[in-house]
C-alpha cells in the first residue's frame, strides 16, 4: 500500500471537506495561494458512484488537478457493497486515499444509514470500513466522524472505529446533537489520543502490529497559530481547518508568499519593501496588512472566473456567491459592493462591478 500519511511531517494542517464550498475551482485557488498538507474533495454519494448513470453526474465532484496531491476522496453511504465499488473507483482515479464520512448531520444522509447515523450502528460502520479496504487495497482508508450522537461516546464509538486499523481518524469535537452550535470540545482530544495509544500498546503486547492511526482534530481552529496551539495542548497529530478558509485562500501559507509580498506570519500577512530583510520585520514601520483590499478582490474575481470555467456547466452560479460575504467585508464600501455582487449573474458582471469599485483605489483587478 502507498500510504502517504506516513510521510507527512507533524504536526500537519489539512483542509476540511465542505459541500458546495471546497469544490475543484476553490481548491485550485487554495492550492495556488496557500496549499494545505492534505486536500479533501467534497463528499460524494457511494450509492451514486456505484450506479453507471448517476456516476456520470457525480464525476465532476471527483475532479482534481495534479498539483493537489496528496488528495483524499471523501465518500458516504450505508451499503458496504457500494462503498467497495466507490472506493475502487477512487483508487482507479488516482486519489491518494479514501475517507468515509461518518459525521454529517444532514437528515437526508442519515436516512441512508450514513453520515452521523453510523455512530448509532458501529457494526455497519466497521463493515463499511472493511468494504472500502477491499475495494481500494492500494491506498489508505480514513474516517471523519464526531465524538458521539447525543452525548460524548468517545470511549465506545471512537474505540470501535480505531479497532478497525484505519490510517487516519478526523474527529469533529462536537456531538451530532450539538451540530456546530457550541464550542468544540478540545478538552476531549487528549483522551482520544490516549485511546489510540492504549490500543497500540495492547497490540504490541499481543505481538501484533500497532495501528499507528493518525488523529486529526477538527472544530473552531481559526488559523495555523491556533491549530499549532491545539496540537501542543492535546497531542493530536494534526488539525483540520474548515470555516477559516472562507475568504482567505492564504490560510495555509506558512512560508514566503512571494518576492512581492515577502514574509508570512500566522497572525497576519505583511507586505515588505524589497530592501527589507526578514530580520527587520518586527522593527520596521513600513509594514502593511496583507492581503490588501484590492488583492482580496482580485482573487475573488479569479475564483469566480475559475468556477464558471470549470463548474458553470454543472453547478448553479449562486453557489459561488456564498464566498462573497467572506471576501468582501471589513473595509469601507464593503456592504454596498457585496449587495451589487449578489445581484450579478456571471463572472463578467462580477469583474465589471469589482473593477468599478477598485477605480477609487487607483487599481484594477
Amino acid at each position: 500500500m502507498k500510504n502517504f500519511w506516513k510521510n507527512l511531517p507533524k504536526p500537519f494542517y489539512v483542509l476540511a471537506p465542505m459541500a458546495d464550498v471546497t469544490d475543484a475551482a476553490f481548491r485550485q485557488i487554495i492550492n495556488k495561494y496557500g496549499k494545505p498538507d492534505v486536500f479533501w474533495t467534497e463528499f460524494v454519494a457511494a450509492d451514486g458512484l456505484a450506479h453507471p448513470k448517476a456516476r456520470e453526474k457525480l464525476m465532476i465532484d471527483l475532479k482534481y488537478s495534479e498539483g493537489e496531491h496528496p488528495i483524499v476522496a471523501q465518500i458516504f453511504g450505508g451499503k458496504p457493497e457500494n462503498i467497495k465499488t466507490a472506493a475502487a473507483l477512487c483508487q482507479e482515479l488516482g486519489f491518494d486515499g479514501v475517507d468515509i464520512n461518518m459525521g454529517c448531520p444532514d437528515r437526508a444522509i442519515e436516512r441512508q444509514c450514513a453520515g452521523s447515523a453510523m455512530i448509532k450502528n458501529p457494526e455497519l460502520a466497521k463493515a463499511v470500513i472493511r468494504a472500502a479496504k477491499e475495494g481500494a487495497p492500494n491506498i489508505p482508508i480514513s474516517v471523519k466522524t464526531r465524538i458521539g450522537y447525543n452525548k460524548n461516546e468517545i470511549d465506545t464509538w471512537i474505540r470501535e472505529i480505531l479497532s478497525e486499523d484505519i490510517a487516519a481518524l478526523t474527529v469533529h469535537l462536537r456531538t451530532r446533537k450539538e451540530m456546530s452550535d457550541v464550542p468544540a470540545h478540545w478538552e476531549l482530544m487528549k483522551s482520544i489520543v490516549e485511546i489510540r495509544d492504549e490500543l497500540d500498546k495492547a497490540s504490541s503486547v499481543a505481538g501484533l502490529r500497532p495501528r499507528n492511526t493518525l488523529i486529526i482534530g477538527n472544530g473552531d481552529a481559526t488559523d495555523l497559530e491556533d491549530a499549532k496551539k491545539k496540537v501542543t495542548e492535546t497531542g493530536c497529530d494534526g488539525v483540520m481547518l474548515g470555516r477559516a478558509i472562507f475568504g482567505n485562500p492564504w490560510l495555509f501559507n506558512r512560508e514566503i508568499v512571494s518576492k512581492e509580498y515577502g514574509y508570512f506570519s500566522t497572525e497576519k500577512f505583511l507586505v515588505l519593501e524589497p530592501s527589507l530583510s526578514q530580520a527587520s520585520l518586527k522593527t520596521t514601520s513600513l509594514q502593511k496588512p496583507f492581503p490588501s483590499v484590492s488583492e482580496k478582490l482580485r482573487v475573488l474575481v479569479e475564483h469566480t472566473k475559475l468556477f464558471e470555467e470549470m463548474l458553470g456547466e454543472y453547478k448553479n452560479f449562486a453557489i459561488m456567491k456564498k464566498h462573497y460575504k467572506a471576501y468582501v467585508n471589513g473595509f469601507d464600501g464593503a456592504k454596498e459592493l457585496r449587495m451589487k455582487l449578489m445581484e450579478a449573474e456571471n463572472a463578467d458582471e462580477i469583474a465589471s462591478i469589482v473593477n468599478a469599485f477598485c477605480e477609487n483605489l487607483s487599481e484594477k483587478v
